[in-house]
């Protein structure tokens, strides 16, 4: 199981407030993620298989863990939820909205189960040359936790080139802002599922937030997606 201890939350949390993402660097290590990227022809940890291309969400495609999930998958969930909990909370109190979160993911997921939404969101994606994700939200059910973090497994520049994390900011009466993320084999990037508090003259207000990925010009991408809330 990676080791979260060296994440600096406040660090992070300081991030996301600023550029609407945070950069974990290095949590998975070299192997980890070529196991986790060579398990993709797998289908026996798979529940569902999806086509870009078939729904109009891009190009490539991706597949949803069926449960139990994999050991390192289960362990991320359970690992980055209580610090993004209370970052979450924050947000919350902050956006005027009063939905509060447990500190422990499975009352969350209980939550979840409970209202029907009882089918596991963490995904592996595959992407080849020319391959693309559109602009998206996760949301999947009623329960939606606001914050996800995505997994890089194959190095830029080496295994693939293109193929860029990109996150839209939509503020109200004002053009889009883009970011894109620079990451490399075994970060993360923590990243909100479809809105963030920012602060204005007035206090705080939300702004709306896509995520995709550019082109990928070259070779083969992996990606490791740790969605917290399950879907109907």
């Amino acid at each position: 199981m990676p080791d979260m201890s060296p994440i600096d939350w406040t660090a992070a949390q300081t991030e996301m407030e600023a550029f609407g993402c945070s950069i974990l660097r290095n949590v998975l290590s070299r192997a980890e993620c070529t196991a986790l990227a060579d398990s993709y022809p797998d289908d026996t940890i798979f529940r569902k298989r999806i086509v870009m291309a078939r729904h109009g969400f891009g190009q490539g495609e991706y597949k949803y863990f069926s449960y139990p999930l994999p050991e390192i998958v289960h362990g991320l969930r359970e690992a980055l939820y209580p610090p993004l909990a209370r970052i979450a909370n924050r947000w919350n109190e902050q956006m005027g909205i009063d939905i509060r979160y447990p500190d422990a993911h499975q009352a969350f997921i209980e939550r979840c189960h409970a209202a029907g939404q009882d089918r596991p969101t963490p995904l592996l994606l595959e992407y080849g040359a020319g391959d693309y994700n559109c602009l998206h939200q996760d949301i999947y059910g009623i329960h939606v936790f606001p914050l996800q973090v995505a997994f890089l497994l194959k190095e830029p520049g080496t295994d693939f080139t293109g193929g860029e994390f990109v996150l839209t900011e939509q503020r109200p009466r004002m053009q889009s802002r883009a970011e894109v993320v620079p990451l490399r084999q075994g970060d993360g990037v923590v990243f909100p599922v479809s809105q963030r508090p920012v602060k204005g003259s007035r206090g705080y207000y939300r702004v709306n937030m896509r995520h995709g990925v550019s082109r990928v010009c070259s070779g083969q991408r992996h990606t490791l997606g740790i969605i917290f809330h399950d879907s109907k």
